[in-house]
């Protein structure tokens, strides 16, 4: 702050006997600011007469009412202070000289120690080097003279290196003797080597090693050996020879793609040395870009590297066909699947083998699952059953019970013989190399015929024994248990032909038979263990998915600790639901089980993404222009299992024709989540739930969005549903009914009418609501409707044959006499999907 006065120079007064001023502020940024301010006098206080002795003790006050006794005092605390400050401070300063006379002492001593222990070292040391060059050279005078004088020359050379070797060695070693004696601490130089070798400095103060006293201060000396070896090629290069350097060969592992950098770096060379390489070949390429296994592999060839192909596919070498021993080889079940045609009592005839009553599960009384047992017959034999579905719809999982299987029995109902999928059945069996039983079923019922059952089966190559064939044939009754005990006998005898035996102490390998999503255990998949056990806690891989065994559940809903060849079981702990056919194995660690499913995950995407990118523009559009006359009808399907969600995809795929088409937007495996209920408000697709039902946010989802939810437990009703709501979407066929002619004779142009055709109808009827055709010589010019139908002056609904009448048409008045009227009517007719 600065004062200042007025503009005038003089003081601006405020108060009685005092004066004033400006006082000028400075704030930040450049700011002030003047402020007027008032100046007071200095107050002075006159004593009173006889105040000095009023107190009395001599005690008199100053101007500033302190007495002098307090002044006093004040001032001699003060000297006080300062003389304990100086005493303190003489104090500390002598403790700090004492200490630093200490330290001083100790170096010293330190140092005097050190000094001696170098002196100490380097005489030991001279002295060994001394006694080695003295054995060497009596070993070499002795050498000289054993050898010829041929090699004479060649011995002064080596005995000069020596010499020179040894003169320069006691050059350095004087050289080094002397600093260290006159001074233990080392240069700046010094310090700073030391701390570039990684700071050791500091904390190994004090300690003095042979290098460092052979080295003053740390410098490394070089030993005889490298001193030869820099002698010769030093040589070798005044003589002009090349100085080798040894080539490292290495092995290169090469993927299918490489980045550059990558390639550098597993040839152990510099990533500059290899982008010069790729551009000689005519390559422009950075570090950082890939290059494909063919380019890479000329690039190691160059360097003089030797080149290991590998792929991304090596990942599953860790899957290995083991082949089994004879020895290692034991007995096991049969696995036998039931197939046939649907409502021919397979699961029926199973249930009786396994006293259980699997058909009052089913949802109507039809099988729609696969499903794994394990029965134990009264001789002791255990056989592993599989009951396959019988509609049509169930094609793959058909297909998968042949593939898996040991033995096919077919079975085929004594009142209705072969059937469409009796002879699928057959096809399967065929494509799968097993033999067959055939099982002719319901021979309890009036009208079964079982010789016509053997006759037909000769039409698709099955001859019975009682036909004079190999395949073995049982008539068997479901309801009564006729036949049961010979067919579980000609089994047991089909299966001791067959000689079945696995190994099962090794890792084991599976079929999954059927996958589904349960609420509470997660993904849950019925694995036939065809190879080895499967143990609790294994680590295993099954097509795109990975898992470790939680839990093993068997036929009979109990847990067991493993499973073994022909066994089947549930399998707890799977990380996604696999698809129904996959090849489940024991892999060792968890960690190969991942990197398999990934690189089958990533497969299985490149393969969509190739379908989809191998359509080319022209088919694009092409597609686009028939799909626009194609009308479509989108679905979400959910089933309970995976084989069901494969048998409604598959069946859909067949509903519709050249006007329509099934389209299913997703199918899974599971209860209908909000995720589909919002997939199905987007593209205004209705919700299909095979035996799942939605959850509760999904019913609200459905309920607030409008979203339609069917549930079904049939798949007959399925398929049904399904095509009706397609055949709504056909356009209706349009019918049309020819009803009569009429011929003009008179054309009347009338106001505020146009012109009206006077028309005789020379054969049927002419209606007001018919559509019509106007011929004119024989050809049809316009086709429209009638606008009006008179007769004389009255509005008719119709005119019949040999009358006369007048027609207008709507919208049209080209008409000239002689022209013929055609007249029809057009029925619609709805179209459904056969």
């Amino acid at each position: 702050m600065s004062d200042s006065k007025g503009n005038d120079g003089k003081s601006k007064t405020l108060g009685l006997g005092g004066g004033s001023g400006t006082v000028r502020q400075s704030f930040s940024h450049g700011r002030s600011k003047a402020v007027v301010v008032e100046t007071k006098r200095k107050r002075v206080v006159v004593p009173k007469p006889g105040a000095g002795n009023k107190g009395g003790g001599g005690r008199r006050t100053s101007n500033i009412g302190v007495s002098d006794a307090e002044m006093e005092r004040r001032r001699k605390a003060l000297e006080a202070a300062k003389a304990h400050e100086a005493e303190r401070l003489a104090k500390e300063k002598a403790e700090t000289e004492a200490r630093e006379a200490e330290r001083a002492r100790r170096r010293s001593e330190k140092d005097a120690a050190a000094r001696e222990a170098a002196e100490k070292e380097i005489r030991q040391q001279r002295e060994a080097e001394e006694a080695r060059l003295k054995a060497e050279e009596e070993a070499k005078a002795k050498a000289a003279k054993a050898e010829k004088p041929a090699r004479a020359a060649k011995e002064a050379n080596t005995a000069q290196d020596t010499a020179a070797a040894q003169a320069g060695a006691t050059r350095a070693e004087a050289g080094r003797v002397a600093p260290s004696v006159k001074k233990a601490t080392p240069r700046k130089d010094d310090k700073k080597q030391t701390r570039g070798r990684g700071g050791d400095d500091r904390r190994r103060s004090g300690k003095l090693t042979i290098n460092q006293a052979l080295g003053g201060g740390g410098n490394r000396q070089r030993s005889m050996a490298a001193m030869k070896r820099r002698q010769e090629r030093e040589k070798r290069k005044l003589q002009g020879g090349p100085v080798e350097h040894e080539k490292v060969v290495r092995e290169v592992q090469l993927p299918e793609a490489i980045t550059v950098q990558e390639l550098a770096n597993r040839m152990a060379e510099r990533v500059a040395a290899v982008v010069k390489a790729l551009m000689t070949n005519g390559i422009m390429a950075t570090q950082n870009q890939t290059i494909d296994a063919d380019t890479a592999e000329l690039i190691i060839e160059e360097f003089g590297h030797k080149v290991v192909r590998v792929s991304d596919a090596d990942v599953e070498d860790v899957i290995v066909a083991i082949e089994d021993k004879e020895e290692d080889l034991k007995p096991r079940a049969p696995i036998v699947t039931i197939m046939g045609h649907v409502d021919h009592g397979k699961t029926s005839l199973l249930d009786v083998i396994r006293k259980a009553n699997v058909v009052s599960g089913e949802a109507g009384g039809i099988t729609q699952h696969i499903g794994a047992y394990q029965v134990t017959t009264e001789s002791g034999a255990k056989l592993t059953f599989l009951d396959t579905p019988g509609h049509a719809a169930f094609t793959s999982m058909r297909s998968r019970g042949a593939q898996v299987t040991d033995i096919v029995v077919l079975v085929v109902a004594a009142d209705d013989s072969v059937m469409p999928q009796t002879i699928e059945a057959i096809s399967h069996s065929k494509a799968a190399g097993v033999p067959m039983i055939v099982a002719i079923n319901k021979c309890d019922k009036e009208g079964a015929d079982p010789m016509r059952v053997r006759t037909e089966l000769l039409q698709h190559e099955v001859i019975v024994e009682e036909m004079s064939g190999d395949v073995l044939d049982v008539e068997v009754s479901a309801h009564t248990g006729q036949g049961i005990d010979k067919l579980l006998e000609n089994i047991a005898l089909q299966a001791e032909l067959l000689e079945l035996k696995a190994n099962p102490d090794r890792p084991a390998e599976g079929a999954v038979i059927e996958a589904k999503l349960d609420v509470g255990r997660g993904p849950v998949a019925t694995v036939l263990v065809q190879k080895g056990t499967l143990k609790r806690g294994d680590i295993f891989v099954v097509g795109e998915q990975w898992g470790k065994v939680r839990a093993l559940i068997n036929d009979q809903g109990e847990r067991v600790n493993e499973a073994g060849p022909s066994i089947p079981v549930e399998v707890l702990g799977l990380h996604g639901t696999p698809e129904a056919g996959d090849v489940l194995n024991v892999v060792p660690n968890e960690a190969k089980a991942r990197e398999i499913a990934d690189y089958r995950a990533q497969v299985a995407k490149d393969k969509r993404a190739a379908a989809g990118a191998a359509t080319t523009l022209d088919q694009l559009l092409a597609k686009a222009k028939a799909d626009e006359t194609v009308a479509v009808l989108p679905i979400v399907v959910k089933a309970d299992v995976q084989g069901s969600a494969e048998a409604i995809v598959q069946a859909m795929e067949k509903v519709g024709n050249e006007d329509v088409r099934v389209q299913v937007l997703h199918s899974g495996v599971g209860a209908i989540t909000e995720s589909d209920v919002t997939l199905a408000e987007a593209s205004g697709a209705p919700i299909i739930g095979f035996n799942v039902r939605a959850n509760a946010p999904a019913r609200n989802a459905a309920n607030q969005k409008g979203v339609e939810i069917r549930y079904y437990s049939i798949i007959y009703d399925l398929v049904d549903d399904v095509k009706q709501a397609a055949s709504g979407l056909l356009s209706p066929e349009i019918k049309e009914t020819f009803i009569g002619y009429a011929t003009i004779k008179e054309v009347f142009k009338i106001t505020g009418a146009g012109k009206i055709a006077g028309c005789l109808v020379t054969e049927g009827v002419a209606r007001r609501s018919a559509g019509v055709r106007l011929l004119r010589d024989n050809v049809v010019i316009h086709e429209g409707k009638l606008k009006t139908l008179k007769r004389f002056k009255d509005e008719v609904k119709e005119v019949q044959s040999g009358q006369e009448c007048g027609m207008a048409f709507e919208k049209y008045e080209d008409i000239r006499e002689g022209d013929v009227i055609e007249i029809f009517e057009t029925e619609e007719i709805a179209r459904t999907l056969d």
